[in-house]
């Protein structure tokens, strides 16, 4: 029987703006259905009105991506479609995600970020808590989302809303 080696690897991360060569890459944790309407999500970037950001490892591979909405709530970024590859989940990417965010809503002038944590989801919320957001209501959302056969339905769901001074 031979022996099992564990280790640790510590690799560095960037944070930048997603663009269309990121798609490809992309596929392998968003649904076709999503990945066909982030072209018109990165024209939306284009004008500033929201910003798509990629977690990247030095060879430029995403493993993670989320986006900022500038013009969702008066004074503040709102993080959403927060995602990370299944099997690098747990190690870090999804914080560095949203510490890259808020330096993003700092940036803008705004002093404070939002984000919203389904309710089935809660490692999401405690990660965002953990992260110093506190919640202070919930509110019902909807989307469409395509299921495993092709078929796109109403996906709905309740949000525990979150938020940060920063």
């Amino acid at each position: 029987m031979g022996t099992i080696h564990t280790g640790v690897v510590t690799m560095p991360l960037t944070v930048r703006d997603m663009t269309e060569a990121d798609l490809p890459e992309l596929a392998c944790f968003y649904s076709r259905f999503y990945l066909e309407k982030m072209p018109a999500e990165l024209e939306r970037a284009r004008t500033g009105v929201v910003d798509h950001l990629v977690v990247c490892t030095p060879a430029g591979v995403p493993v993670g991506k989320g986006a900022i909405n500038w013009d969702e709530i008066p004074g503040a970024g709102v993080i959403s479609t927060l995602s990370v590859r299944v099997e690098l989940r747990s190690v870090g990417i999804g914080t560095v995600l949203i510490r890259a965010a808020e330096e993003r809503i700092r940036a803008r002038g705004l002093s404070r970020a939002e984000i919203g944590a389904e309710e089935n989801n809660p490692r999401a919320r405690a990660l965002y808590e953990r992260l110093g957001y506190v919640a202070y209501g919930c509110e019902p959302a909807s989307w469409d989302q395509e299921d495993s056969d092709g078929t796109v339905r109403k996906y709905e769901t309740t949000c525990t809303l979150l938020r940060k001074d920063l």
